[in-house]
């Protein structure tokens, strides 16, 4: 039977060195023993060469000396460079495991763990606080037992020369060995405040990142800094005591190693005179002395590493040094499959000091019974949802699912019986899809299922489709860019639905849509699109950086139309600085700006020295070609309908119409297939499939024109045969750091298509429609009805009464107390708490 690990906190430092690296620790204590004997041959030959070989004058000696002294050195080198790639791995592996079985840990962690305590203080403990574990795992065994090897072997070298002169040598080391460790427990106090101060002053930064809204919309940005300053001033005088205190520990070291040479100097020197030692004695003496201070100083220095790593490491360990409230896996056991049947006797959940958020509640909800949770604001009802879906620990009475007790349940038992809805749940990083399945595959890779099966697509889209998701994902693949090397029947099938579109529906979209045509400006598109009307076919070359293109600037200055786009940037910037600066909505100015937000700095101080000149031209001129090459890029990459805090004459667009031809021409001649001009029987790659298929762009500010215009294209996707081709690609889609490309109402149907996805046996759902509109929130409660009503158990806090009629029994809180169950017409005859919360709400 495998032996018992302890806890990952309650592990040694010494732990991690040794666990799985012995194979590797045992190579490197033998390359040790080799190199500290390749060490002392170099000093026995250095007295060789003067004694012997130099003072007889014996070349051969000489020659032969100066080769063995070569050799020993180079294969020290070799040794040396084993040693330090060995010390490499077994720290880097080290602090890989390290890391792995903490956060693992951490995962399984109370939840009221991660309520007080930041994310990003989390993540700088785990990643940051344990950076020194790798050195010091690399050296916990090597570098004292090589240093320790050499200082002893170096020293009995310098007995065996002269053993008064050693003992001298050597007998300044016992007085730095008392002083060292007093210094040193001193670092070592600091160090600890200094990391709990760190730690504060980070949490700090991380809540103001996170608040951010809640500062600006309050203007608090005087009394954030407060926070901050009084923390960092505190870090920053902790940092400096322990400096000090850390180069007082050098000084130490420093001046302890000069009394040695001092004293070989005056004893070695007058024994030399005195004929009484040999020169080429001392001189390897002196060698042996300075190589005796090497080992010593890095002794000192994996001294202070270690007494580094104790202070993080426990502090590290004790921060996370709590116990997971519940198994992961059931032990002795197979996995629970529940019926759904959930009864409450009793429940309490007390925080603080004799605060009772639950007061002994009893409740039952039948096998595939549907019950609503109401109550009035901190009744206590998401507390009762978290307490029967194990994400607190109620601390009295019982919940049970089936007849067995939450409070002794693993978490793989919840996880495969129960689908849990927050209100404001959790998107992570990655695509759509990745969201979609990932409890499910969360499961079966805890059953240990290394490739595990996932839901089919017909499964995913028909869940999509219940949701009301599965608009928003083919909105997202219409509007990706395809890649060049795409299916080529994908994107003829595409061609094909853009003639169709054209044929069918072009007239009735004319005010959704702007369609490409070779002789009108186009107001949806940029200068730099129209004077190209077309795409860059290099993927080096883009319609943004147009303005670094020299062939590009040089048709520009051939056409005339170089310094009339400048001074068109010019005047777009000393508008648009103008209006902003002076209104009081900068916010809202700068979504309709052409000036980047990040870019306003740059283009005020353009737009100072502009101001300074007697005329626009002036002006130009007195700006380097930086400035002026920001001044073209804001004319080419100006949009009318997108920037509409300026403008630009009139006159602007015949002149870009006009010389579309010549740019094609010149292109043409100077630089052929570097861009594909618009064409109806050609595909764009640039664009996205929407714009593709209308072959023009939609216009955003028209309310609900994208939704029409997809509408109409659905329909012709599907007579293609590449609806499900388009559905996948929207499935790609990444949603970005926390879902952030999600609205909320978009976050909700992913997180309730995810459960849906899992069908498990319990629903609960905290206000998990809250986000969504009226429509969706039907046919969510549709769903409910006639999917899932007797085939599986639901728990729903409800925030909309107007639903209640469809559910089972309803349940209303008060205070953290049950005042009454029953159907909605039982309690609505009774006129009790739900009466009054109905009515109330209306």
């Amino acid at each position: 039977m495998a032996k018992q690990l302890p806890p990952v906190t309650k592990r040694s430092m010494y732990f991690w060195v040794l666990h799985k690296n012995r194979p590797l620790q045992l190579t490197m204590i033998t390359i040790i023993v080799i190199t500290v004997a390749m060490r002392l041959v170099p000093i026995e030959m250095q007295k060789r060469i003067v004694s012997d070989a130099i003072q007889l004058k014996k070349i051969d000696a000489l020659i032969y000396y100066c080769m063995i002294y070569i050799s020993a050195v180079f294969l020290a080198g070799i040794l040396k460079y084993t040693i330090n790639i060995l010390q490499a791995k077994v720290g880097e592996s080290t602090l890989y495991r390290i890391r792995k079985h903490l956060y693992d840990h951490i995962l399984t962690l109370p939840m009221p763990f991660f309520r007080r305590t930041s994310p990003g203080l989390v993540v700088s403990t785990l990643m940051a606080e344990l950076l020194p574990m790798a050195t010091f795992a690399g050296m916990a065994i090597s570098a004292p037992l090589v240093n320790i090897l050499t200082f002893f072997a170096f020293a009995g070298y310098m007995v065996y020369l002269d053993p008064l002169l050693a003992a001298l040598s050597v007998a300044i080391y016992p007085v730095e060995m008392l002083i060292i460790p007093i210094l040193q427990r001193k670092y070592n106090k600091l160090n600890r405040q200094k990391t709990n101060e760190w730690r504060r002053t980070s949490s700090i930064i991380s809540e103001s990142m996170t608040g951010i809204h809640e500062i600006q919309g309050n203007c608090a940005y005087s009394l954030e800094e407060t926070k901050f300053q009084k923390s960092a001033n505190w870090l920053y005088d902790l940092t400096y005591r322990l400096q000090i205190v850390k180069f007082g520990i050098k000084f130490t070291n420093n001046i302890f190693q000069s009394l040695g040479p001092f004293i070989l100097f005056l004893v070695g020197g007058y024994l030399a005179i005195q004929g009484k030692f040999q020169l080429g004695a001392l001189v390897a003496f002196l060698s042996a002395y300075e190589k005796l201070y090497d080992p010593w100083k890095e002794l000192m220095e994996f001294y202070q590493l270690y007494q580094d790593c104790v202070v993080r490491y426990k502090q590290v360990m004790d921060y996370f040094d709590l116990l997971a409230e519940f198994p992961s896996m059931p032990v002795g056991r197979d996995v629970y499959k529940l019926n759904g049947h959930i009864e409450l006797k009793d429940l309490s959940f007390t925080i603080g000091t004799n605060i009772r958020l639950l007061d002994n509640i009893n409740l039952e909800i039948k096998a595939g019974e549907h019950l609503a949770l109401v109550g009035f604001s901190g009744s206590g009802k998401s507390t009762l949802a978290s307490a029967v879906g194990q994400m607190l620990k109620y601390t009295g009475g019982s919940v049970q699912l089936d007849g067995h007790e939450v409070a002794q349940m693993s978490k793989q038992d919840i996880a495969e019986n129960v689908g849990i809805v927050a209100q404001h749940p959790f998107i992570f990083d990655g695509t759509i899809l990745d969201n979609l399945v990932y409890s499910s595959e969360a499961l079966m890779r805890q059953r240990g299922e290394t490739e595990p099966e996932l839901p089919d697509l017909d499964r995913i889209i028909e869940v999509a489709q219940q949701v009301g998701l599965f608009v928003d994902v083919l909105g997202f693949g219409l509007r990706t860019t395809l890649k060049k090397d795409s299916s080529p029947e994908l994107i003829e099938s595409l061609i094909r639905a853009r003639e169709q579109f054209q044929q069918l529906h072009g007239a009735q979209l004319h005010n959704d849509i702007e369609f490409f045509d070779s002789r009108k400006y186009l107001q949806y598109a940029s200068i730099a699109e129209n004077i190209v009307f077309g795409a860059p076919r290099d993927e080096s070359i883009s319609l943004s950086n147009l303005h670094e293109q020299p062939i590009f600037v040089n048709f520009l200055k051939e056409s005339n139309i170089f310094q009339q786009l400048e001074l068109l940037g010019s005047n777009i910037a000393i508008r648009t600085i103008e209006l902003i600066h002076n209104s009081p909505d900068e916010q809202e100015l700068l979504q309709r700006s052409p000036v980047p937000a990040e870019d306003m700095p740059k283009f005020s101080r353009i737009v100072e020295q502009l101001r300074r000149a007697e005329t626009p031209e002036k002006g130009l001129e007195n700006l380097d070609q930086e400035a002026r090459g920001a001044l073209l890029y804001l004319s080419l990459n100006f949009t009318p309908s997108q920037h509409t805090i300026s403008s630009i004459p009139e006159d602007i667009f015949t002149s870009i119409s006009g010389i579309r031809t010549s740019f094609k021409k010149y292109m043409d001649e100077h630089m052929p297939n570097t861009f594909n001009t618009y064409n109806r029987k050609s595909y764009v790659h640039t664009l996205t499939i929407m714009d593709n298929i209308a072959y023009g762009h939609i216009k955003l500010d028209n309310a609900g024109a994208e939704e029409r215009v997809q509408q109409h294209m659905n329909q012709l996707l599907i007579i293609e045969g590449v609806l499900e081709t388009v559905l996948q690609i929207g499935l790609e889609h990444n949603v970005g750091n926390m879902g952030e490309d999600l609205s909320g109402g978009q976050r909700q149907k992913v997180a309730l298509a995810r459960a849906f996805l899992k069908q498990p046996p319990i629903y609960i759902f905290d206000e998990a429609t809250s986000a969504l509109d009226n429509a969706s929130q039907t046919r969510i409660q549709n769903i409910m009805e006639r999917m899932l009503k007797g085939k599986a158990t639901i728990l729903s806090v409800v925030h909309r009464l107007d639903t209640l009629p469809g559910y089972d029994k309803v349940a209303v809180l008060r205070s953290g107390k049950l005042v009454e169950k029953g159907t909605y017409v039982e309690l609505m005859e009774k006129k009790g708490a739900l009466y009054e919360l109905v009515h109330g709400a209306n």
